[in-house]
């Protein structure tokens, strides 16, 4: 069976609540003389509301796909569809306006502005959206409501960490990608961290890109993919989603 034939058997959705349409897809790195094939025609489909747990060793092309898909870097061929509209053709000036529009970034590091209280590290991204959530609600969604007013220095790193969430999730994107956000976490803050994850899909319906080297975090998603050497290596379908408190770290 073909890696395409491994995703769609893996899939019991219907085909037009697609979010992301990939083909082909490849990245090769040059430097110098040297040249890295991060991505080897990969193909990929994600849905509307779906939670997928990206697994894969470093270097197996994880974080590249991942910020393909989010904008931040460009594939070197194949094709990315997201609702009909081809990243792969766009400009620099289309994908600064994609990324602030449609998607939601959370990483292993928060990237908090130390000088703002919660409320305003998430106003940041309310300021300039479409039509966002308040502060108040986004921060309410990952269970900070009595911690609004607090600054980063004040919080705990689990807390950090939902408020990096609070702000991905505040413009209410399509897409929510998260890569290794419990990284550098404990297991009971990491749980909380992937509770608030876990709350964020349910409740929004984005779809919901999970990366992490943690396999047993995959028993929360709908759907796990692994990835070896810049190809989807195996695809599989959870009968159903744990919670993050019956995950077995």
């Amino acid at each position: 069976m073909s890696r395409a034939s491994q995703v769609a058997v893996a899939l019991d959705v219907a085909v037009g609540d697609r979010v992301f349409v990939a083909r082909g897809l490849t990245k090769i790195y040059r430097t110098g003389d040297v040249a890295v094939e991060a991505l080897r025609s990969l193909d990929l489909e994600l849905y509307r509301g779906e939670l997928l747990v990206l697994l894969g060793a470093s270097g197996s092309g994880k974080s590249t796909l991942l910020n393909i898909l989010g904008g931040l870097d460009t594939a070197t061929g194949g094709t990315v569809l997201f609702e009909e509209h081809d990243l792969t053709a766009m400009t620099e000036r289309e994908l600064t306006r994609y990324r602030r529009e449609h998607v939601g970034f959370v990483f292993q590091f928060y990237n908090l502005i130390p000088s703002l209280t919660a409320r305003e590290n998430v106003a940041l991204v309310t300021d300039i959206a479409d039509d966002p959530m308040s502060p108040d609600d986004s921060l309410a969604l990952v269970g900070l409501a009595e911690r609004m007013d607090h600054f980063p220095a004040q919080l705990s790193g689990g807390e950090q960490q939902r408020v990096a969430i609070a702000r991905a999730v505040a413009k209410r994107p399509d897409v929510l990608l998260c890569d290794e956000p419990t990284g550098a976490l404990d297991v009971e803050t990491g749980r909380l961290v992937l509770r608030a994850i876990d709350h964020v899909n349910r409740e929004t319906g984005s779809a919901t890109v999970l990366i992490t080297h943690n396999a047993s975090i995959a028993g929360m998603a709908d759907r796990v993919l692994r990835m070896t050497s810049g190809h989807i290596s195996e695809a599989r379908r959870n009968a159903r989603r744990l919670s993050p408190e019956q995950l077995a770290w």
